[in-house]
């Protein structure tokens, strides 16, 4: 099992995702629910078509954090 970094953006009218380990993978849904699902599926179709291809999997190596700051004054 592989475990990939997925950062997830909230637009004003949409919910974005991408796969910093994977260029290129994004997704775009109406909901957080419904981009976790495409983001899900797109990464799978990916790897399947790199597999197809004979091409090396990438290890997941990014990682997200957080870091907290005072607001400006």
């Amino acid at each position: 099992m592989m475990t990939y970094t997925v950062i997830y953006e909230q637009g004003p009218l949409s919910w974005g995702a991408y796969v910093p380990d994977l260029p290129g993978v994004v997704s775009v849904g109406d909901s957080r629910e419904e981009v976790e699902s495409l983001i899900l599926e797109a990464i799978e179709l990916h790897l399947e078509g790199m597999r197809e291809e004979g091409l090396p999997i990438p290890e997941p190596s990014s990682f997200a954090g957080a870091i907290e700051v005072k607001p400006a004054a």
